[in-house]
C-alpha cells in the first residue's frame, strides 16, 4: 500500500513540475481591402477563420467600408453562421480578434494617410495575460522594390541600386521604422509585467534574416545583403521572428507571402514589380520569450503558387502550406503559428 501511496505522489510532483500544456494559435493575414478584392472574399475569411480557429487573429487591411465595422461584422458572422466567439474592437487598417474576452485595448501608431497602424489587445488564458498586437506598416519609399529595379512609391521601372546605404536611405524614409519603435516602446512594458507580447504583421519590409550571404544571388536581390530595418529593430529589442525560429534556413524554406498567386484575379492585378521576381517575406508573427511559452509550428496560409515575373509559378520549396477551402480573398499568404502555453 505504501508502495502505491509512493508511487501516486511521485506521479502527481512530476505532473505538477512540468505542469499541464495548452495550445495556443495565432493567425496573421493581409486580407486585401477586407476581401473586397475578389468575390466572395468576405464569406471566405469567415469560412477560414471558423476552420482554423485561431486563439488570436491578427488582419491588415481593415477599411471599415460605408460606416461598418468590419471586425464587428466579421465576429457576428462567425456566431451566426458557426456559433464561434470572438471579441474584437474597432480600428482602422489593421484589426484583432480574440477568442477569449478583451480587458483593454490601445491605439499604439493610429492611421496617418494611409501610412500604417499599430493596435494592442489584452487578454488573458488560463491566468496568463497576452499583449496581442496586429500591425500593417507603412506601404511607400517601399525600398525592396527600388533593389529589383521599380521605385518602391510610384513603382515606376528605375535604375537598380548598387549599394546598401542607398537603399536603406530610402528604406528609412517611410513611417514603418516609426511605427515598430512605438511598438517595441509599449510592448517592453508588457515584457516586464509578465505578460506574453504577440506581433503580427504585413511589414511591406522583407527581412534581415532572409536578405543574407546566401540568398544575394538570388529572386532578383542583384548581390545585396541588407539589414532592412524593422526587423533588426525587434531582433535587437528582444522579440523573436516566430517562422525563422522554427526555419532557419532560409534557402529551404524561404517563406514567402507575397505575391501570392489568386486563380481568381489577372496576374497584372497581383504583381508590383512585372518584370521583377519580387517574391518575399514580409507577413510576421513575432513574440516575446517568456518561460511559459515554446513555439511548436509555423505554416503558410494560402496557395501553393506564387508570382514570379507575371507568372504563376508553384513553389518548390520545404515550405509548409495550409491551402485554402475555396476562395481565395487576397493577393498575400496568411500565416499560422501554434504555441505551447504551460498552465501554471
Amino acid at each position: 500500500m505504501r508502495k502505491i501511496v509512493f508511487v501516486l505522489l511521485s506521479f502527481c510532483l512530476v505532473l505538477n513540475t512540468f505542469g499541464r500544456q495548452r495550445e495556443i494559435t495565432v493567425l496573421q493575414w493581409n486580407i486585401w481591402q477586407e476581401g473586397t478584392m475578389v468575390e466572395g472574399g468576405f464569406d471566405a475569411i469567415v469560412d477560414e477563420v471558423a476552420r482554423l480557429k485561431p486563439d488570436f487573429v491578427t488582419f491588415s487591411e481593415v477599411r471599415n467600408y460605408n460606416n461598418t465595422r468590419f471586425c464587428d461584422r466579421i465576429t457576428d458572422a462567425l456566431k451566426d453562421r458557426y456559433n464561434e466567439t470572438y471579441y474584437s474592437f474597432k480600428s482602422d487598417d489593421t484589426g484583432l480578434l480574440s477568442r477569449y474576452p478583451i480587458k483593454d485595448s490601445t491605439t499604439v501608431f493610429p492611421l496617418n494617410n494611409d501610412h500604417g497602424s499599430i493596435y494592442r489587445l489584452v487578454s488573458s488564458i488560463e491566468g496568463q495575460e497576452f499583449a496581442v498586437y496586429t500591425s500593417h506598416l507603412d506601404y511607400l519609399t517601399d525600398a525592396y522594390y527600388n533593389v529589383r529595379g521599380y521605385h518602391g512609391s510610384t513603382w515606376q521601372e528605375i535604375p537598380i541600386p548598387t549599394s546598401v546605404a542607398e537603399v536603406l536611405t530610402f528604406n528609412d524614409a517611410s513611417l514603418r521604422d516609426d511605427a515598430i519603435r512605438s511598438f517595441i516602446k509599449v510592448a517592453k512594458k508588457d515584457v516586464a509585467e509578465g505578460m506574453i507580447v504577440f506581433l503580427g504583421g504585413d511589414f511591406n519590409e522583407p527581412s534581415h534574416l532572409d536578405w543574407i550571404r546566401e540568398t544575394k544571388d538570388l529572386y532578383d536581390h542583384h548581390g545585396l545583403i541588407i539589414p532592412w530595418t524593422v526587423t533588426l529593430e525587434l531582433d535587437n529589442a528582444g522579440f523573436v521572428d516566430a517562422y525563422r525560429a522554427v526555419y532557419p534556413d532560409v534557402i529551404k524554406y524561404p517563406g514567402f507571402t507575397f505575391p501570392s498567386d489568386n486563380e481568381l484575379k489577372d496576374v497584372n492585378k497581383l504583381t508590383w514589380a512585372p518584370k521583377a521576381d519580387e517574391r518575399d517575406r514580409i507577413d510576421y508573427i513575432f513574440y516575446s520569450p517568456h518561460p511559459l511559452l515554446k513555439i511548436k509550428e509555423a505554416k503558410l496560409f494560402g496557395p501553393t503558387k506564387s508570382i514570379v515575373r507575371s507568372q504563376r509559378v508553384e513553389e518548390t520549396s520545404s515550405d509548409k502550406f495550409i491551402t485554402p477551402l475555396g476562395v481565395w480573398p487576397t493577393d498575400h499568404k496568411g500565416l499560422l503559428v501554434k504555441f505551447s502555453l504551460k498552465i501554471k
